[in-house]
């Protein structure tokens, strides 16, 4: 079968010919038709991801598709089901072999696209905001990134969970479609004094960051009493640090947050939240914002518009 995969740290990702896996006790094998990317993938094919395998091996850390066999005395989702899984690596490939604990079945009107696109992003959002934000209805909910694959998903949520929101992405076409999500206000990240703006707007309960640097200075200082702060990463690339001083004044928490990281010490609250988020899209309330969709050959032009920061919502390849 064929894989893209990681030859050597800091290279192109490649396409080559590969052993068809053979799924062992506890797994299944999917065939896969959707991978969706994410900048951890950027990380780990630069070698500086926290779970970072050595060369050679197979990008792509969500997938989408139909189980096509199943390991020695395993239960898990049946031949022929259309499922979505989390594997953390190998899903650019013609077939993956995952965990069946944590295959999730997709609904009927689910595109194998859009499946691929909700888990993490759509994961990451909902078990910030409900499980460790405890985000509540009239809160006014920051969103740093807006318009990125994680940022996205954060606006839309919060106004289901019946926040009221404010957006900063860069750029007025960003803004646009952190609007479109359903955000109340929006701010351009390059013109405006933010911490001036979210005071003008009464401040901010909570804030979900995956930017760091000066956008996470000026969400801090916006901070109302009792405020929650979300960190979910640094795009920026400047991890900023927190005076402790500061925190207890206006009595701020700060949650760090690795939504993977609960798939080994509490993997329920990542079942848990998957099955709602699928809930609500076979309701109709959940719309992933897929900006791009490549083919397995074009993968790399994919990688390099997340490297690029040219996307809105999630970038997709599809596989067959």
């Amino acid at each position: 079968m064929k894989a893209l995969q990681v030859l050597a740290f800091g290279e192109p990702i490649a396409v080559k010919d590969i052993d068809m896996p053979i799924p062992t006790t506890g797994q299944v094998r999917v065939k896969i038709h959707a991978c969706g990317l994410n900048f951890a993938d950027l990380l780990m094919q630069k070698g500086t991801y926290q779970d970072t395998p050595a060369p050679p091996f197979t990008l792509g850390m969500e997938v989408a598709g139909i189980v096509d066999a199943i390991g020695p005395n395993t239960d898990g989702p049946a031949i022929g089901s259309r499922v979505a899984v989390f594997g953390g690596q190998g899903g650019l490939a013609e077939y993956g072999c995952f965990d069946a604990a944590r295959c999730v079945n997709i609904p009927a009107n689910m595109s194998f696209t859009d499946a691929a696109a909700l888990q993490i992003a759509y994961g990451t959002s909902h078990v910030a905001l409900d499980y460790k934000a405890k985000l509540q209805p009239n809160e006014t909910l920051l969103v740093l990134g807006a318009a990125g694959g994680v940022g996205l998903t954060a606006v839309e949520l919060g106004k289901l969970m019946g926040a009221r929101v404010i957006a900063v992405a860069r750029g007025a076409d960003k803004l646009a479609v952190a609007k479109a999500a359903g955000a109340d206000h929006v701010i351009d990240a390059t013109t405006a004094d933010l911490r001036a703006e979210l005071k003008a707007l009464g401040g901010v309960d909570v804030v979900y960051d995956p930017v760091g640097g000066d956008q996470f200075k000026s969400a801090f200082r916006a901070c109302n009493p009792e405020a929650r702060i979300i960190v979910i990463g640094f795009a920026s690339g400047d991890i900023p640090q927190i005076a402790a001083n500061h925190l207890l004044v206006k009595n701020i928490t700060v949650h760090g947050f690795y939504w993977g990281g609960f798939l080994g010490f509490k993997p329920e609250v990542i079942t848990d939240s998957l099955g709602q988020l699928l809930t609500w899209y076979a309701q109709g309330k959940l719309h992933p914002h897929v900006s791009n969709a490549f083919d397995f050959e074009h993968a790399n032009e994919g990688m390099q518009l997340l490297r690029d920061r040219k996307s809105t919502g999630k970038v997709v390849i599809n596989i067959q």
